[in-house]
């Protein structure tokens, strides 16, 4: 049989369709979030199964996650994304420890016991100055990609000090650098660190290694050395790291 796990992000909805005995991944598939959310996952998951020889009725159980996780009618249940990024993160790296998840609106610390349980966390879902949302703000004033930031933040020789907290803020204060002559690789490797800094914020003095990285923000050239950089700690980045949350859930569909 298989299982399914759906994470209904809030820039991007992931599909990930399990071999419920072996826990093999048999496909998996992402889309842009859109308005018609229910609708849009459905699809995905159908063209999942479809692409793969499977029907709809070989489906034991789908779990939804994620921002838009309670938008699912068709899952056969809901689990947070903190329980499912740990799941499918202790999955793909045994040993982890600490988990830093960042995506478009929110980002998570999150500390697991030697079993994998989570024991506790931190998240910031209340400013977007810690998050995707951020970058992309950012890569549409410059007019790049959100890949181009990163080979650019590469290039710099001295980042931009962002103070404001406020990503509001924030973008009037990288207009204000722009327009004083602060080079443009300088104002995004200040970004990347500004979003560093928050989430060692979360982390207090208190940080288990190893620690992993993902999120669709751990795909972005540069954001892992700012971590490393603002948590004076190794960060490795999870194998897929935009999959971990669909991952997760679909083992614990599994384990149901």
């Amino acid at each position: 049989m298989i299982c399914a796990g759906i994470d209904a992000g809030s820039r991007a909805i992931k599909v990930v369709l399990l071999d419920a005995e072996s826990l093999e991944v048999i496909a998996s598939g992402v889309r842009d979030q859109g308005i018609e959310q229910e609708a849009l996952a459905r699809q995905l998951f159908e063209a999942l199964l479809e692409e793969n020889d499977h029907r709809r009725n070989e489906v034991s159980r789908i779990v939804a996650t994620g921002y838009g996780r309670n938008l699912l009618s068709f899952a056969d249940t809901t689990i947070t994304e903190i329980t499912c990024h740990a799941r499918g993160v202790r999955h793909l790296v045994p040993d982890a420890t600490t988990i830093i998840e960042i995506g478009g609106q929110d980002s998570k610390l999150i500390r697991l016991n030697p079993k994998g349980v989570v024991r506790d966390f931190a998240m910031n879902d209340r400013c977007a100055a810690g998050t995707g949302r951020f970058l992309e703000i950012i890569a549409a004033r410059l007019g790049l990609d959100l890949q181009a930031l990163g080979e650019m933040a590469n290039r710099s020789r001295s980042p931009a000090a962002i103070s404001s907290m406020c990503v509001v803020f924030a973008e009037t204060e990288i207009i204000g650098l722009l327009a004083t002559g602060n080079p443009p690789e300088d104002i995004v490797a200040g970004v990347q660190r500004a979003i560093a800094a928050r989430v060692a914020a979360m982390a207090g003095r208190s940080l288990e290694s190893p620690i992993i990285f993902t999120g669709g923000v751990a795909m972005i050239p540069g954001m892992t050395g700012a971590l490393e950089s603002a948590l004076g700690h190794p960060v490795a980045v999870a194998p897929q790291p935009l999959m971990t949350g669909a991952l997760g859930a679909a083992i614990l569909a599994a384990r149901l």
